[in-house]
């Protein structure tokens, strides 16, 4: 098992290249910046349809005022979805164009808004139909929001452009130097649509979806729900975010299929798509990628290795919320050996459950969107719908991971304990050296001097914002403990790039730790630094406010 992790960490490298595929990134942004969208219209389906489980059936007037706010907001999402994508993908095209030649992007959101509308929806009498204007148009959005960014990019590399005189402000001299890679895309979409149409004799969207179909109904497969969720366990083991590599691949599925759950359920059918956010975030990644829910508790309150209960019960709390870094690098499950198989088996052996529930028992899939932080057991009831089989399920999965991680975990801990008593061992034999290594200790944690007039400003990067929080918050508490005038605070990849010179520091963390060449790259025009941190390092800083202090002005 040595020898297979070992090659695994080999290819590590070339799986951080996948991660930093521009194009998936820009998908993976692109959903990232329509997650209020999706969760804010979530609600008023939750409004307007749960009190129907019991019992309770709002009037037909009030039913369809929620759902305009819906069919508003998710109904445009695949439009919406042009412009984020346009948007990210522009932003990393210009971090390889000279700074004084840049694209402008909210010229490209507005183009690829346009190019969306001109292939991707249907003209009607009166306007224009919303049909695919949802999530029926999200392959399309993928389409457009690719081609529009290097349609811009081959004109302003060039400097294919209409120049202005040098004292024309600069506001007019951007609409003018914008103009021909915007005639250039808009006439591109406006004859492909015509050219396409007469051809296929339908719209792009539509038959785009017909193309696509079969991969839609194979993810739904027991291999294909296999393949995604180990995939993503395994990148993941490698100290790669893997929902980073894996869901730009199948957003569009996982949106698509509880847009049409829902209908399925509205029509009194039963809700048959397994694949969708909610079977990652409350059932694959129950707790966490992994599955690390029950292994974390496991570690709480069953291990006799005082590492492993520290570490679990450290992070038990944050694991309930699916923010599990903490004990893949505090046990450390990332690259241990011990855990390879349970870590991307229980994924796997989760969603099938799933599955089984579903074409077996006839259970509902998930029918809503809800944020990946809501504990999994719950929103596994809400997601669904309160489908009964859901509070079967829900232990079920608990049980089952239980048994699956049970044996690797009294490996683990047996290794630990007697490790750890040959360090007491050692440490009795040793000279007392305590007075040396206080003075060393106390010397770390020195800050130091700085200009206690300025208010410094630290960034923490994470792939969405929330384990970034944890050592955020803990460099805030340092800097308070302190009397520091500092100010930290957590985003997610992607959403620094208009910020980056208002940040003193800009940290990564550990699963980001491949893009620290592409921040430093964007961070080399201001006087903003970068550094990234390793999975123990991060895990310690966490728990420690100065030192996660000192860490930050060690590097300021």
């Amino acid at each position: 098992m040595n020898g297979l992790i070992a090659k695994i960490e080999k290819m590590k490298p070339a799986f951080e290249k996948i991660s930093n595929n521009p194009y998936l990134r820009a998908i993976r942004d692109g959903f990232i910046s329509l997650i209020p969208v999706i969760l804010f219209s979530s609600i008023f389906l939750l409004i307007a349809f749960v009190p129907n489980i019991f019992g309770v059936y709002l009037s037909e007037e009030w039913v369809n005022r929620l759902m305009k706010a819906y069919g508003y907001s998710m109904g445009l999402v695949g439009l919406l979805m042009s412009a984020t994508i346009a948007k990210s993908l522009t932003e990393t095209f210009n971090g390889q164009l000279p700074k004084t030649r840049q694209i402008n992007p909210v010229s490209t959101m507005v183009v690829s808004i346009i190019g969306f509308a001109l292939i991707g929806v249907d003209q009607i009498e009166g306007g224009l139909s919303s049909g695919f204007m949802g999530t029926k148009g999200l392959l399309t959005a993928f389409v457009v929001a690719f081609i529009v960014p290097n349609i811009y990019k081959f004109c302003v590399k060039r400097n294919i452009t209409i120049k202005m005189p040098k004292e024309v402000p600069g506001n007019i001299a951007q609409t003018f130097a914008d103009l021909i890679p915007l005639a250039t895309s808009i006439i591109f979409f406006w004859v492909f649509d015509m050219v396409f149409r007469s051809v296929a004799s339908e719209g792009f969207s539509a038959w785009i979806i017909d193309i696509f179909q079969p991969l839609f109904s194979a993810a739904d497969g027991y291999p294909g729900l296999a393949l995604i969720f180990g995939a993503m366990a395994f990148f993941w083991f490698v100290g790669i975010h893997g929902p980073s590599i894996v869901e730009p691949a199948v957003s569009a599925i996982y949106i698509t299929n509880v847009e049409q759950n829902l209908q399925l359920f509205q029509a009194g059918e039963q809700a048959t798509n397994v694949l969708s956010q909610g079977s990652q975030y409350f059932i694959a990644t129950l707790g966490g990628t992994g599955a690390t829910l029950v292994i974390t508790f496991m570690m709480a309150f069953m291990a006799k290795s005082k590492q492993l209960k520290s570490v679990g019960r450290a992070s038990s709390v944050p694991v309930l919320f699916g923010i599990n870094e903490p004990i893949l690098f505090g046990a450390p499950i990332v690259l241990n050996p011990v855990f390879f198989i349970p870590f991307i088996a229980a994924p796997i052996v989760n969603v099938w459950l799933l599955k089984a529930f579903i074409d077996i028992g006839g259970m509902n899939g998930f029918i809503y969107n809800l944020p990946w932080t809501t504990p999994g057991p719950i929103g596994l009831i809400l997601g669904t719908g309160f489908a009964p089989l859901a509070f079967i399920l829900a232990p079920t999965l608990i049980i089952i991971d239980l048994l699956i991680y049970y044996p690797f975990f009294k490996v683990y801990d047996k290794q630990l304990v007697e490790e750890e008593r040959l360090a007491v061992l050692e440490e009795e034999q040793a000279p007392d050296t305590s007075a040396e290594i206080a003075t060393s200790a106390t010397a770390a944690r020195v800050v130091k001097p700085v200009d206690v007039s300025k208010t410094y400003n630290v960034l923490v990067l994470c792939a969405n914002g929330a384990t970034s929080g944890m050592l955020a918050n803990a460099i805030a508490k340092g800097a308070k403990e302190e009397g520091l005038q500092l100010e930290s605070t957590a985003m997610a990849y992607g959403q620094h790039k208009a910020v980056i010179s208002e940040f003193d520091l800009i940290i990564l963390a550990p699963q980001m730790a491949s893009m620290l060449g592409e921040l430093e790259k964007d961070s080399s025009s201001s006087d903003t630094k970068a550094v990234s941190t390793s999975g123990g390092e991060y895990v310690a800083l966490c728990r420690d406010p100065k030192g996660a202090l000192a860490f930050a002005m060690k590097h300021m």
